[in-house]
């Protein structure tokens, strides 16, 4: 079996790693080849593709129009591997599909890790899985379709479960820079410093990569500071909804995040 592609990522490069979320099915329905194209040809290192659910409740409200308009436009997970078929024939860095469980549940966790396999997906974040649950039912699954389940912490998780999460994790565990909705509307100031360099001193065994409230260069490169990378959604996708040619769009902000590399 052939190396995931997370991982290849974290061996090659150890900082100022880049990841964009955007939401499949949005703007337009069938834009999302074009965006994960466009994201690489621009230097992104790694993208989650969100699927669209009807009750996201752990976003903003950037995420959760998106949500909305890709599901009024016909997106559905079916929908998103047929688009996604060819993907590896242009596309070389690692995909991750990001969610809630309730759509892949419908889909058949089984069915969905095998899929993922298929199209060359190499890890999906579901942050409304329970750890013990994923570990007692589903995590066969993921292993043997060469699949990493990404875990999430917060300012607020126990060191004990951060340790539990993090020999239970492959690829990077996603560290979730507050306890609040995600959204590009926070300073970075208004992060939790203490908590950062609290992760940094416990030595985890993963890489770790910063999400929510990453929106522009400066709270990309205060992240950077404390983990491997950082996760860019909202401000992405606020971005995609106010383009008018997604080539352009995609660079403009890929450039204007880098601009202190």
């Amino acid at each position: 079996m052939m190396k995931n592609r997370i991982n290849q990522l974290f061996e090659t490069k150890k900082e100022n790693i880049l990841s964009v979320y955007f939401t499949a099915g949005f703007p337009k329905l069938n834009d999302t080849v074009e965006i994960i194209q466009e994201l690489e040809k621009n230097g992104v290192d790694l993208i989650e593709i969100g699927i669209p659910f009807s009750d996201p409740t752990a976003d903003g409200p950037t995420i959760q129009h998106s949500s909305e308009i890709a599901l009024k436009n016909g997106m559905s997970l079916h929908l998103l591997f047929d688009q996604l078929k060819n993907i590896r024939q242009s596309v070389k860095i690692p995909l991750i599909l990001m969610g809630y469980f309730n759509p892949v549940m419908q889909f058949g966790v089984q069915e969905f890790c095998k899929k993922c396999s298929e199209t060359g997906i190499d890890g999906a974040i579901l942050p409304d899985l329970p750890l013990e649950e994923f570990e007692a039912q589903y995590k066969e699954h993921f292993t043997k379709n060469n699949l990493h389940n990404i875990l999430l912490i917060t300012p607020q998780t126990p060191e004990a479960r951060i340790q539990q999460i993090d020999e239970s994790s492959g690829g990077f565990i996603y560290m979730v820079s507050s306890a609040s909705t995600t959204g590009a509307g926070k300073k970075v100031e208004d992060f939790h410093q203490d908590y950062f360099e609290r992760i940094q001193q416990m030595n985890l065994i993963n890489p770790r990569l910063i999400g929510f409230g990453i929106s522009d260069s400066s709270t990309f490169v205060n992240a950077c500071k404390y983990a491997s990378g950082a996760i860019i959604g909202s401000a992405f996708v606020k971005a995609l909804q106010e383009c008018k040619e997604i080539k352009k769009c995609i660079e403009n902000f890929v450039r204007n995040i880098r601009i202190s590399d």
